[in-house]
């Protein structure tokens, strides 16, 4: 079986440093993930989910929420990287790659900002 360990720790380190403000809620050898500091706007006795790195037997998924059903950020994901893409919020990754990681970089601290304010449904 691969190790993704490295991959994950690289992906998981990116995330965290692309996204001031939002909490950690688990970070540890089995995931990453983050939610937004404030509450779901349809469940409010929970924070709105933000993203999260998972290590898998094949690859490792880096999830960014802020993607789902908003055309405009969607728009921002470039060509390379959306090849990368599975569903509506999922990357995955079985090598580091420096140049996709630079756009993920990019895409993470949009979607961070997008998420510095609470949605208004």
């Amino acid at each position: 079986m691969p190790d993704f360990a490295p991959v994950f720790a690289e992906l998981a380190e990116l995330m965290k440093r692309n996204a001031p403000g939002m909490v950690v809620k688990k970070d540890g050898p089995d995931g990453l993930l983050l939610l937004a500091p404030w509450a779901h706007p349809r469940k409010p006795d929970e924070a709105m989910w933000f993203g999260s790195v998972r290590p898998g037997k094949a690859y490792v998924s880096y999830h960014l929420m802020p993607l789902y059903m908003n055309d405009t950020m969607l728009a921002k994901v470039p060509p390379e990287l959306k090849k990368r893409m599975q569903g509506k919020t999922c990357f995955n990754f079985k090598a580091a790659d420096p140049a996709l990681f630079s756009e993920l970089e990019t895409l993470t601290r949009a979607c961070a900002e997008a998420y510095a304010k609470p949605l208004v449904l």
